[in-house]
């Protein structure tokens, strides 16, 4: 009978034991104190010269994970092209493992690579971003580019601009000093850092007394920009086919000829610019001859609609798929500027043509394309009211200023 109970006095203590440890493993305060596994993260930005290679040996990382990297990303980036200045993310694992790399492509996608149970998995992301209304106003001193800081975005700003008003003026020829503009765009901003310029809302421009207004308003699916009545400023003709660049000689009937001194008319406009630099299509159309044309050199023709031609000649080389029988569309770039034919220098010579008749570019009177649904009007108005309020709010600032004109909502600088 001892035996038996002695036995029992055991068995319940071994019970007691197990209940207890058990309760040990379980309890949440012990959970929460276990350690946890380490996360180490490496960042940076690229150096110039830099190389993936280069990051893998500075922070002796396993070099078998690089290739596999490499190859998880090649269908989206080659990682053998970093450029710098770009932003780059490592995250390791507590056994030194790359769980994850992160590269910034450009100001707009990110490119992601994680590890999985496969190995690497890479997705291009689009990077998000604070978005700031900034004001930005300026005056004219001898071309936009020149009007605003030489910065890259200032740059890309200026080219947006020109784009949008590309049907009413010819930043190469109509240009003032004294002109001005003024500008509501959107800031991109990362971390309060200022990244890049946005859409463009609403924008004016002031030209030699005339004042034009642009509106960015979103119908049928695409967005477009259009005046304050409501018409679209796209037309069917741009008014130059290049930005920013001089004309060296207008249209005119009679002029002497630079290389035959002679009088001839000169039934086109000439745009003195760089060799290489790209000339675009001023219109929709069908190519009808591209190749070499006697004095015109290196020479496209453009039929487009209601019996309108355009002809673009002097070309270094004529654009990849310019052959007789190709669409294009207005702004595609169809060659390059060059001094091909009879040229004293590098230029364009541009011609228009209205039922095989020349007639000057510079003055002719173009209808404008489409114009805002009455459904669409009431929001349309109370988009352009709530924009002239901020472009009234802008005051160009002086050449000598030019660059230091952005300012957000609150009136600080951008």
């Amino acid at each position: 009978m001892n035996t038996i109970f002695r036995k029992a006095i055991l068995l319940v203590i071994l019970c007691l034991a197990f209940l207890s440890g058990f309760s040990l493993l379980n309890d949440p305060e012990e959970t929460r104190s276990l350690p946890k596994p380490e996360i180490r993260e490496i960042t940076g930005r690229i150096k110039k010269g830099e190389t993936l290679t280069d990051l893998f040996k500075k922070h002796h990382l396993d070099f078998s994970e690089l290739y596999r990297i490499r190859e998880a990303s090649a269908n989206i980036h080659h990682l053998r092209e970093l450029h710098p200045g770009r932003p780059y993310k490592i995250v390791l694992s507590q056994n030194e493992q790359i769980d994850s790399f992160s590269y910034g492509m450009d100001d707009d996608w990110l490119l992601n690579v994680n590890r999985t149970d496969g190995g690497y998995a890479a997705e291009k992301v689009a990077l998000a971003y604070e978005r700031q209304l900034l004001h930005i106003g300026g005056t004219i001193k001898d071309n936009l580019i020149a009007s605003l800081d030489r910065s890259h975005n200032s740059l890309l700003l200026a080219l947006t601009l020109s784009d949008i008003f590309a049907w009413e003026i010819d930043f190469s020829t109509d240009l003032r000093n004294s002109d001005s503009f003024k500008i509501v765009v959107e800031g991109l901003y990362s971390g309060g850092r200022f990244i890049k310029y946005g859409d463009i809302l609403a924008a004016e421009f002031m030209n030699n007394g005339t004042v034009y207004r642009a509106y960015a308003f979103r119908q049928n699916g695409k967005t477009d920009y259009y005046d304050e009545t409501g018409k679209s400023l796209r037309k069917p003709f741009l008014k130059s086919p290049l930005s920013f660049r001089r004309i060296s000689s207008g249209f005119s009937r009679g002029r002497v000829h630079p290389i035959l001194k002679i009088y001839r008319p000169h039934q086109g406009i000439d745009y003195a610019a760089a060799t290489g630099t790209p000339v675009s299509a001023s219109g929709d159309g069908t190519v009808i001859f591209a190749g070499r044309r006697g004095q015109y050199g290196n020479l496209i023709v453009i039929r487009h609609r209601n019996g309108y031609k355009t002809y673009y000649g002097h070309l270094s080389r004529i654009g990849r798929g310019m052959k007789s029988g190709a669409e294009v569309d207005q702004g595609k770039v169809i060659g390059y500027v060059g001094a091909t034919g009879l040229a004293t220098g590098p230029h364009l010579h541009y011609e228009m043509r209205l039922h095989d008749r020349q007639v000057n570019p510079l003055s002719l009177k173009i209808p404008r394309g489409t114009v805002i649904a009455d459904a669409a009007l009431p929001p349309f108005k109370q988009f352009t009211n709530r924009m002239d309020s901020e472009l009234a709010s802008i005051h160009p600032s002086p050449p000598a200023a030019a660059g230091r004109a952005a300012i957000g909502r609150d009136g600080k600088e951008g």
